[in-house]
């Protein structure tokens, strides 16, 4: 348990049976009334993110979360295979679970897999990572109809807008939270 004194930014709750995860809050105190805490939380299974205002020193329950490094192995089809890096265990996690994090994972990365009392809850990947591209059209120098940038398919098989110079077989780093380019790796 921990009072509203107590929240802070990704902290978990478990608010009428589901687990939500602190976005932002702000403490507000007005001219006249009791103090509030006005809060932004989302639902860690559904992702849905709704506001609410809890009064000023009442206590919500928290939940623990565990969050631990893990290395992704291979999909087997239905699930994706993770591998605890401590006591080598193997544990599958649903596709949804994953989410849009499939579209930056490769085998042998390592990731971070939080879990509540046993159950996965989600998979949390690095800001950026580093990807091949294995197919995107030449770029024409000459066209700006598309504000200089085109479609690349990186390997695994998702696919971004990058800058017209980038080629076949470059490396590029993308952001995982949004998908976006973010620049060319030369090694």
């Amino acid at each position: 348990m921990a009072t509203t004194n107590e929240l802070k930014n990704g902290m978990v709750l478990r608010i009428e049976g589901q687990l939500w995860s602190i976005v932002e809050f702000q403490h507000v105190k007005p001219g006249k009334g009791p103090a509030f805490v006005r809060t932004k939380m989302k639902n860690i299974l559904t992702g849905k993110t709704v506001d609410r205002t809890l009064n000023a020193g009442v206590k919500v329950e928290t939940a623990t979360v565990d969050r631990r490094n893990m290395q992704y192995l291979y999909n087997d089809g239905t699930d994706y295979i993770f591998m605890d890096m401590d006591d080598y265990n193997q544990i599958p996690v649903a596709p949804e679970l994953v989410g849009e994090a499939a579209n930056f994972l490769l085998e042998n990365q390592e990731v971070i897999v939080a879990s509540n009392d046993g159950q996965v809850l989600f998979v949390e990947l690095p800001a950026s990572v580093t990807l091949t591209v294995t197919y995107t059209e030449p770029g024409l120098q000459g066209d700006r109809s598309s504000a200089g940038t085109k479609p690349a398919t990186l390997e695994t098989g998702y696919i971004a807008q990058v800058p017209l110079f980038i080629n076949q077989d470059d490396r590029i780093k993308v952001d995982t939270r949004t998908g976006d380019y973010i620049s060319r790796v030369t090694e």
